[in-house]
């Protein structure tokens, strides 16, 4: 594979899928959000039902979070094969210049990948948390009148 093929799967494949998946990251947060907000407990009559409203689309944003900076890993790698490839290339005069910026393009992937896995992990839990208290909220709504002591 061409040196310049690898770097444009880095460049456009991983950077590309990494802001992608940064994109359905806050979209999905947003929606839930938005959701959380005009969720009306009280047409709720099964705790099950509520939970599974409530739950939609958080699984993908914890997937997103927690496999994100395996992504730019990967970009990493197949950063550090170009930089060997060009390495090996260049047996008679090695072109510091161009090592450094192909080592570059490795931190690029991992900073890239972290920076699509940190809010999303944030996010997770902010609505991780918003959805615990809407099921108690709607615990408290109907258990009224059912308190045995």
């Amino acid at each position: 594979m061409p040196v310049e093929q690898i770097k444009d799967i880095v460049d456009y494949g991983i950077i590309g899928l990494l802001l992608f998946l940064s994109f359905i990251t806050f979209a999905f947060a947003i929606e839930r959000y938005l959701y959380y907000r005009g969720v009306k407990l009280e047409d709720y009559k099964h705790q099950k039902a509520l939970e599974l409203d409530l739950s939609k689309r958080l699984a993908t944003i914890a997937s997103i979070g927690s496999n994100a900076p395996y992504i730019g890993l990967l970009g990493t790698v197949l950063a550090i094969i170009l930089t060997f490839y060009i390495i090996g290339d260049q047996q008679d005069t090695i072109n510091p210049g161009e090592v450094m910026k192909h080592l570059a393009l490795a931190l690029k992937a991992t900073a890239a990948g972290l920076v699509v896995a940190i809010p999303a992990t944030v996010l997770y839990n902010a609505l991780l948390t918003t959805v615990d208290r809407l099921l108690a909220e709607w615990e408290i709504l109907n258990d009224k009148g059912h308190n045995s002591i």
